[in-house]
Parts: C-alpha cells; structure tokens; sequence
C-alpha cells in the first residue's frame, strides 16, 4: 500500500453559493477552517494511536467472533480466509475512506460523500442505512459479551438475568460515549491493549503443541458457505465507519490515512495468529468451534487462569466495540443534522461535546434489537452495509471522474480506469453475500430500506409544514450548490 500525500489548499470561506460553486469548479474541496467555529475549538481533537484503536474496534476488536469461520469450512479454509479476504475487501475500502474521508474531512463522513456524488436523497438513503447497520452491529456485542462469561457465570445464559445484565451494560457504555471521544480514545487503547496480550501469551504457550498438518485441513464436501463468508465480512468491514469522525481527528489530512494503515496490520494480526494457534494446537473438533471456544482453548493450553484472561479480554473488547460504534453512529447523525438533512436537534453537542441526541437514538436502537440471535444480527447488518458499500463505490468512482482535478490531500494512486477495477473485486463479493442471505433477512432488510425511502420525503414535508427545524451548519461548504451549479455551467 503506497501512501502519498498532498497538501490541502485552504481559502479563506466565502459563505455564499455563487463563491462556493466557483471554487467547486475550480476543484478545490473548502473543509473546516481551524478556527471556524469557537465551539469546536473547547473540545479537544483525536490523535492517531486513539484513532488507530477506534478503528481496529470498528472494524475488528480481535479473534471473538471468527470461530464460528472453523466450524462452518474448517481450518485451511478459514486461515486462507482471513488472508485473502483483506486483499479484496479490506484493503479497497480502507483506501476508499482514506481518499474520500480526507476529501472531505466532516463528521457526514460516507453520506457527505454520496450526497456530494448522487445528491442529497440517496446521500440520506446512505446514512439511513449504515445506520441501521452500526446499530444492529452494536446490538450484537452485549450478545457476545455474555456469551463469554456464561461459562464463568450460568445465570446470564437467559432470563431476567440476562435481560438486565443487557440494559446495564449498554447504559454504562452509553454514559462513557456521552462523556467524550477522546475519553473514549484512550480507553480504546487500554481496552486494546488488554485484549490483545493474553493472545500473544497463548501463542507463546502453544508453541510446543503446534502441529502444522492441522492447518492443512480441508472438506470441500462439508462447507457451510453463508456462515462462512457472513463471519469473514462481518469480521473485516466497517473501515468507513471512521469517516463519520473526522471532523473530530486532529489533523485528519494525514492522521486518517496512517491510522487506517496501521489498524488494518493490527486487525489482520489480530485475527490470523489466534487462529493459527488454536486451529494448530488442539486436534480439531469443528462443533467446539462456537462463539467463546478461544476462552476454552486457553484452559487446554494454560490452565484456567489464562481462560478467564481471555474471557476478560472478551468483556473488555465488547465494551471497546460498543462505545467505539455508537460514537460513529452518534456523531454519523450530528453530521447528517449539520447538514440539514436531519432536525437541528441532531447537531446539538453535549457539554463534553457529544451528540447527545445521537447517542440516546443509537442506545435505543441497540436495547429494541438485542434480542436478535448471533447469526441473524450479522446476516442482517451485512444485507444492509452491502447496499451502503455499492452506493460508496458509485460515489467513489463518480467523483473520480467528475472532478479528477480535485484536491484529495491522500490519493490512491491509480487513475479512473484503476479507481473503477478496484471496485470490481469487492462489488462482486457483496453480489455473493446478498444471495447467501436467507429469505427473512433479505424480507426485513428491504422493509427497513423502504422505510429510508419513504423517511426522506416526510422529513422534506415536515420542513415544510415547519413542524420540525432544519438548518445547515455556516462552518460547512454548501457543496450541492456547487455541484448543480457546476452541472448546469456545463450545460450552457
């Protein structure tokens, strides 16, 4: 991965829409001045090892999670699969959203990117359903917290047990967001730390007992490949996710694209070498292979106190995944409502400077779909991130070709021809895991994507009828203006 940087022009902001449309058709992209706004100055900026940490909590947040890879197409497949699948869908996206988040460095993130490409309807289509998609994804983690520490605690298998010990947790972790990103930062790197040692240590313990001729196992004949790509995708997507925070990053010029740079070998890492581990330690029993087996494979290799080590890091890591999702839906809506395609009260901040609004929606998302079982959440949440991901790949190459002139201080270095093959891969995979899908999840995604259809134009109504207040934020470009304008220019 080739990393080259420009440096990004800043002109003074002229707020009117004539001015604006110039500088878009000089291709110039006008982002946040420092000193823009007073308000954001209060609150500190983002560094990069917290920001590298948010991200490998988007996207990953270590190995719980892929066992489920072992038992549906055993090891060979499912190493293979965390090797390759990187190739064609990790790296493409991370590149993406370093290109497009560094272009336009706002709290909008992917939707400012499709409004600014197809227009502010499907720029809302956009945000309605990766939305959706990050709060079904969070609502997974209290299911996987509690997965791990049944074993340790048999109350919390089901029942008001269960049930209570999901609504602490998720108003715990709801109160942590709401007191700061950069709070939130720090305790990713902590959390991260934490989660990641007991897996150097288990490999470290291992080492006697690996026979490599386990990893080479393989039954074409008995492969369940819906669970085995929707672990994997689940597994290694949502690397967009962190362009919902960029206007919170310091520096995100160039903070975004190291970043996602490093997370992305911390992720790959992360997952890899746990399986290597585990898969080449033990003989293998693929129906062992569930949720929580990493905590039951260290109890075979190190005893118990390296089993709760893991199921601790289990915990911990649910909790960095969680906060570290709901601050990029929270902060996803107050972008959206600074762009007026949201009420205002969606850009109000919190004294800490959170998005108050923002994060009471996402909690409430969360605790209304917990219920939902391991596979139906992934499934779901994958149906839905397919059809925000096509529509980012369009905006991508469209703007790619619209403005190939346009100041992206960290460009891929590939022409439009290269930008439109690059898609390809990861386009078709999307193709394979829509059809994968199950006849309910494929009825209740499109349900939920036609409520976003028919969400846009009652909003547009209750503007009108001024039951609700819109307004776009004075420190943003008015960039549809400028794109119209640009249209229409070429047109005469």
């Amino acid at each position: 991965m080739s990393l080259t940087e420009t440096s990004l022009p800043i002109k003074q902001r002229n707020l009117t829409n004539q001015q604006t449309s110039v500088q878009m058709r000089n291709a110039e992209y006008v982002g946040l001045e420092d000193d823009a706004s007073p308000k954001y100055d209060n609150f500190k900026k983002v560094s990069i090892i917290p920001l590298v940490f948010l991200i490998f909590y988007e996207v990953s947040g270590g190995p719980f999670g892929v066992e489920d890879t072992v038992q549906a197409a055993g090891p060979l497949l499912a190493l293979l699969g965390f090797l390759l699948f990187p190739v064609i869908w990790s790296i493409p996206e991370a590149l993406i959203t370093a290109e497009m988040g560094t272009m336009f460095p706002e709290n909008g993130g992917y939707v400012v990117w499709v409004s600014s490409a197809l227009g502010p309807y499907w720029g809302f289509q956009q945000g309605w359903m990766k939305w959706l998609s990050g709060v079904i994804d969070n609502a997974l983690y209290p299911v996987l917290f509690l997965d791990y520490l049944k074993s340790a605690i048999p109350g919390l298998e089901g029942g008001l047990p269960r049930i209570i010990a999901v609504l602490a947790l998720t108003l715990a972790l709801t109160y942590m967001n709401y007191r700061g990103l950069t709070i939130v930062g720090w305790v990713a790197v902590l959390l991260g730390v934490f989660s990641i040692l007991p897996f150097v240590v288990m490999g470290l313990v291992a080492i006697p007992e690996l026979e490599p001729s386990r990893w080479f196992v393989i039954d074409l004949h008995n492969v369940n490949w819906g669970l085995y790509l929707n672990t994997l995708f689940w597994n290694l997507n949502y690397w967009d996710s962190i362009s919902t925070l960029a206007g919170e990053v310091e520096n995100p010029n160039k903070t975004l694209p190291k970043a996602l740079f490093y997370a992305l070998i911390l992720v790959v890492l992360g997952y890899f070498v746990p399986l290597l581990v585990g898969t080449g330690a033990i003989p293998l029993d693929r129906e062992m292979w569930v949720d929580g087996y990493f905590a039951d494979i260290a109890k075979i290799l190190g005893g118990i106190w390296l089993r709760s080590w893991i199921q601790g890091a289990s915990a911990l890591s649910n909790m960095g995944m969680f906060v570290a999702e709901m601050s990029s839906d929270s902060f996803q809506l107050l972008g959206m409502a600074e762009r007026g395609m949201l009420p205002d009260f969606f850009a109000k901040r919190s004294r800490y400077g959170t998005p108050l609004t923002g994060i009471l929606f996402s909690a409430s998302g969360v605790i209304l779909l917990s219920w939902l079982s391991f596979q139906e959440i992934v499934a779901a949440e994958n149906f839905l991130y397919c059809f925000g991901m096509i529509m980012e790949f369009i905006a991508f190459v469209k703007l790619r070709m619209r403005y190939p002139a346009a100041s992206r201080p960290y460009m891929i270095p590939v022409g439009t021809t290269g930008a439109i093959l690059m898609c390809i891969p990861p386009t078709l995979l999307i193709c394979v895991v829509l059809a994968l899908a199950s006849f309910k999840v494929m009825v209740i995604s499109l349900l939920a994507v036609m409520i976003g259809l028919v969400m846009q134009p009652c909003l547009l109504y209750a503007e009108k009828k001024r039951w609700l207040r819109f307004s776009m934020s004075s420190d943003l470009p008015d960039f549809h203006s400028a794109y119209h304008g640009d249209t229409e220019s070429g047109k005469q």
